[in-house]
């Protein structure tokens, strides 16, 4: 690691619907709150004590381990049919039979968790302009998997805190923070002056990220599938390296680069196994 900076690369229980209402198509939010459904999400959620639950619907006898979670929290169970569970969420959700009505986490700010934050290796991932809830998901989910202490987006044009997105991230919602912020420049300037160094993903630099040093605090930092990393975002960015893929696809998609990124990083951190 050089020992100054390089200059920024170039390149409660609910009563159920009253029986004589007409069915509605829920949107998965409701003002008193957000609707999360899966196994694994719902599972994770109920685990949570930051979490505040509304309700716990499940289409007919719920699983071993939800009904244990739900019972140490007190948290009755209502069991209503598969389509009344079908209205109450988005179109075509993949809901495993199970959901709970949340209200959203608490907020977290990016001071907040710079405070907080003791340790002298650390990884987060910061995205750029991420508005498919299902990627964010997936990057969150990869995330928890290489132990990354946060995932950061802007507030704008990016995706919001969805049960799509919970149901994706199967779980690391709950365990990974989810940090949204005002301005992107300004976070990757607070990160450096925490220490963190900043690579940022880019399909066209000439540095392969297997060829540069992971510091013990790092942010990858992932642009939109289309349009990749803004020029402010990029020039924030101590480096920018390309993940080396073969010729037989053009690029990866958002989740996968991250994933890929996250292994690499974290396979040569100091406490890696």
């Amino acid at each position: 690691m050089p020992k100054s900076k390089p200059h920024p690369s170039k390149s409660p229980r609910s009563r159920s619907r009253d029986r004589g209402d007409p069915p509605r198509r829920a949107q998965g939010h409701t003002p008193s709150g957000e609707w999360i459904f899966g196994a694994h999400a719902v599972e994770a959620a109920l685990s949570n004590p930051k979490r505040n639950l509304r309700r716990l619907v499940s289409a007919g006898p719920a699983k071993p381990r939800i009904s244990e979670i739900a019972a140490k929290r007190g948290i009755a169970i209502d069991t209503v049919s598969k389509s009344e569970l079908d209205q109450l969420l988005p179109a075509e959700s993949v809901h495993q039979g199970v959901a709970v009505l949340s209200e959203p986490l608490p907020d977290i700010a990016i001071e907040e968790f710079l405070d907080d934050l003791s340790d002298p290796t650390c990884l987060v991932v910061v995205l750029d302009q991420a508005t498919d809830p299902r990627n964010v998901g997936a990057v969150l989910r990869s995330a928890a998997a290489f132990g990354a202490s946060a995932v950061v987006l802007p507030e704008r044009r990016a995706s919001g805190t969805t049960g799509i997105l919970a149901k994706a991230a199967s779980g690391a919602l709950e365990r990974v923070p989810l940090i949204h912020v005002v301005n992107l420049a300004r976070t990757l300037d607070l990160l450096k002056d925490s220490g963190f160094w900043s690579i940022g993903l880019d399909g066209g630099s000439d540095t392969d990220l297997r060829r540069i040093e992971s510091p013990a605090r790092c942010v990858v930092v992932l642009g939109s599938e289309g349009e990749g990393l803004r020029r402010l975002t990029r020039e924030k960015c101590d480096y920018l390296a390309r993940i080396a893929i073969s010729d037989a696809v053009e690029s990866l998609n958002l989740s996968n680069a991250a994933a890929v990124a996250l292994y690499e990083l974290a396979r040569r951190r100091p406490d890696s196994r």
